[in-house]
């Protein structure tokens, strides 16, 4: 068994959508980046990738590279799962945390965790997702931008020696 960490931030701006967990969110600014800027999901690929010492999401999904322009962070997530499993790991659980002055997230947060789960191949109790302020504190607490946190744990696959 093994865990990693993951951390994220983006910051908003008009005329984007917001999307997190893969859930787009009704809200008058978006993430900012070069793919769909879903801080969440990125917190938890580089959580995973971590995890596996498998190295972080840049060196994998490169912002330079135009195929990466735009795409959902679900499909990044996905490719990661698949990576973990030909290197003999399989996804036990994530712990998350969402950290945004607003939009608030709470009726949000059971969708994230199905979708998630669903592109992880786990169960949805196996996904734990939290939202929170600053308080007013820094880039966040002005609002300028959302950051997340992420942890994973992943197993050896049954039969396997990783």
């Amino acid at each position: 068994m093994r865990a990693g960490i993951g951390y994220d931030v983006h910051p908003l701006t008009p005329g984007r959508r917001l999307v997190l967990g893969g859930i787009e969110i009704p809200f008058t600014r978006g993430l900012s980046g070069h793919s769909d800027a879903d801080v969440l999901t990125h917190a938890i690929i580089d959580a995973l990738l971590g995890a596996a010492a498998l190295g972080d999401i840049g060196s994998h999904f490169p912002p330079a590279e135009p195929q990466y322009k735009d795409i959902p962070s679900l499909v990044l997530l996905r490719r990661v799962r698949d990576k973990l499993e030909q290197n003999g790991w399989q996804v036990s659980s994530i712990d998350a945390t969402i950290v945004a002055e607003e939009p608030r997230l709470r009726d949000f947060i059971d969708r994230m965790c199905q979708m998630l789960s669903q592109t992880l191949g786990i169960a949805v109790n196996r996904v734990s997702i939290k939202a929170t302020t600053s308080s007013g504190l820094g880039f966040v607490g002005r609002g300028e931008g959302i950051a997340a946190h992420a942890i994973a744990i992943i197993e050896a696959s049954a039969g396997e020696g990783a």
